[in-house]
């Protein structure tokens, strides 16, 4: 089974969630880290293990962005890390998987299931201080999934003054992930 890389610079992870009942506010995390176990001709044997910086939270408002970080969403002085360990690949497509794991958001673990389109791979120049040091191979990813934010504790809200809520309770997250060989 091949060993890769998540390249942080070109894997970021996105989320959105209904806000005050009229439309979705979108944010972002930059600088994934992880480590992938795949080989194209026998994914199911594939393993995954993703690391996001909870700190790393970006929604274009500062002031939004701090009330993430804080104990009424992501806790992220307590909690620092967004994990993902995916235990088991089921194969739906060509290039469609179903990938299950443990999701630990607040130091509450829940199994999610990411639904991955495997996007290929590709020989690539790799720069190293102005010099092409390649070719590395790199294999692209696109993962979605739905949460329940409260089955993680991020169980913050308020009420509308004419009846609804602030945030809502699903969570779409999108991870676009880009892995670079390592061995094979």
């Amino acid at each position: 089974m091949a060993k890769w890389t998540f390249e942080p610079g070109h894997t970021a992870a996105e989320f959105s969630v209904r806000h005050m009942m009229v439309t979705y506010v979108r944010g972002h995390f930059k600088n994934i880290n992880g480590t992938l176990e795949f080989d194209p001709q026998d994914p199911q044997g594939s393993a995954v293990n993703i690391k996001i910086e909870a700190r790393g939270i970006w929604s274009g408002e500062a002031e939004r962005d701090d009330h993430l970080r804080s104990a009424d969403f992501l806790d992220a002085d307590n909690y620092p890390e967004i994990t993902f360990t995916g235990k088991e690949v089921k194969i739906v497509g060509a290039h469609d998987y179903a990938v299950s794991g443990d999701l630990t958001i607040r130091g509450v673990s829940h199994e999610a299931t990411l639904n991955v389109n495997f996007l290929g791979t590709w020989e690539t120049p790799w720069w190293e201080d102005g010099e092409d040091k390649g070719p590395k191979t790199r294999a692209g990813f696109v993962a979605k999934t739905r949460i329940n934010r409260h089955d993680f504790g991020v169980s913050w809200n308020a009420p509308l003054e004419k009846g609804g809520i602030v945030v809502g309770d699903r969570v779409e997250i999108t991870i676009d992930a880009e892995a670079i060989l390592e061995s094979t």
